[in-house]
């Protein structure tokens, strides 16, 4: 759908309520694209960056994500253009390379693309809508006070909004306020070596270690407690690969903490060689360290209840998950339709407190299924003979039911109950928690 013949919905309150958005990432962008199309007004989004580069690597948009997108005047075939072309994915044993199951790429993680594409997209669909993406805005302090809470700059300026909205990530500066506390990552026992890059001439003519360089593919090996995705974006000039291990260490939590290609090659000594060899000649690698967080109790502030979480800042996947962009979009769209139904600016807290739980039985629904593939892959060879041959439903990744989900019309559906629940805890002068 063009711009131009988008129309976003008139605001349900006169004046419309006012948003401000911590984060220009991709769950920030979302919640901007949802509140402008819902009729609500973005004062800006805010970004501690100066300026964005080409970060991260590969990148899964769900159809449960496009169909919200497409609803809020994106042209989503912007996305289909730059992602991964594949229409299958493959499920391989790690030592071989032997097809355990084949599926339909869209049964995983829809469309894959460069995150950091992705991103430039999402961006501007925000800048086409006239909302001001504000760069090296570092938010240092927060106030929870009613009917407006404020947030302090680095640069000492103040602002404030009747939402305010932390899309900030895992690190978010939101979330002990929303807590009471500062929830400490904790090692899962797994981290993930992580590459995205341009293949050499030399390396895309050597037979030896270009079989997933000659188009758009995406593979998955899979071992005893590891496993390896691959998968290769503009016909087979940019090649990724994900290595995830066992691991106990104390590195912190970062997505750009240099990793060891010794140890890389360490751990791949017995990958199946057809793709062992391009792991084993990629020149520098990522360590990200995949830690764990209970799942939280609130996402909302206590005290105004006008601050929210949203995104990574409160239900981050896991990467065999491949919704966490698209879990961000449906909260960014639960968040706005609650907004549009309370009666006015004095209800915002009804609103905040159905979105949270709106939200949280079907992001740790889409958590928990990350989880699971996980545990399948690293188990389903351990212990066993691995020339046996293995169930293909054994192995494969559970994702299609996550995709007919309507975030939005599931929210008017459930409002009035939802609602009604919330206006109880209220007058109890109890905030149930959500686990």
């Amino acid at each position: 759908m063009a711009l131009e013949a988008y129309t976003s919905l008139p605001s349900p309150h006169n004046p419309p309520l006012t948003a401000i958005v911590i984060g220009a990432g991709l769950g920030g962008c979302a919640a901007a694209l949802a509140l402008h199309h819902h009729g609500h007004r973005v004062l800006c989004v805010l970004d501690k960056v100066r300026e964005f580069g080409r970060l991260g690597d590969s990148l899964g948009l769900g159809e449960n994500a496009f169909k919200l997108l497409q609803r809020w005047g994106c042209d989503v075939d912007e996305i289909r253009r730059i992602g991964n072309q594949a229409p299958n994915m493959t499920i391989r044993r790690w030592k071989d390379g032997k097809e355990l199951a084949v599926q339909p790429l869209m049964d995983m993680a829809g469309y894959i693309g460069h995150r950091g594409d992705y991103h430039d997209v999402f961006l501007e669909w925000v800048r086409r809508r006239d909302i001001p993406v504000r760069m090296g805005s570092e938010v240092v302090a927060f106030e929870d006070t009613d009917p407006q809470p404020i947030i302090t700059l680095k640069s000492g300026e103040k602002l404030s909004a009747d939402i305010i909205i932390a899309a900030d990530g895992i690190k978010s500066l939101a979330r002990p306020l929303v807590l009471g506390f500062s929830d400490d990552p904790v090692s899962s026992g797994y981290a993930c070596f992580r590459a995205f890059f341009k293949p050499t001439s030399a390396q895309r003519s050597d037979p030896k270690i270009n079989k997933y360089m000659r188009e758009d593919c995406v593979n998955f090996w899979i071992g005893p407690d590891t496993h390896v995705v691959q998968n290769t974006l503009r016909n087979g000039e940019e090649f990724n690969w994900i290595l995830t291990h066992k691991d106990d260490g104390d590195v912190p939590e970062s997505w750009f903490q240099p990793g060891d290609m010794n140890e890389v090659r360490r751990l791949v000594k017995d990958l199946d060689k057809d793709v062992r060899g391009i792991v084993e000649a990629t020149e520098s690698c990522l360590d990200w360290k995949i830690c764990y967080r209970e799942p939280l109790p609130t996402w909302i502030s206590p005290h105004s209840h006008r601050i929210a979480l949203l995104g990574d800042s409160c239900h981050a996947h896991l990467p065999t998950s491949a919704q966490g962009a698209s879990q961000a979009v449906e909260s960014a769209g639960v968040l706005a339709v609650c907004l549009g139904l309370v009666e006015g600016h004095g209800e915002v807290k009804i609103a905040t407190r159905c979105y949270e739980k709106l939200r949280f039985g079907r992001t740790r629904e889409s958590q928990t299924n990350g989880e699971d593939l996980r545990e399948r892959w690293h188990n389903v060879l351990k212990g066993v003979d691995e020339e046996r041959e293995v169930d293909p439903e054994e192995v494969k990744i559970k994702n299609r039911w996550l995709y007919s989900f309507d975030a939005e019309e599931d929210a008017r559906t459930r409002w009035k109950s939802v609602r009604e629940g919330v206006e109880k805890e209220f007058l109890a002068g109890k905030i149930e928690p959500l686990c």
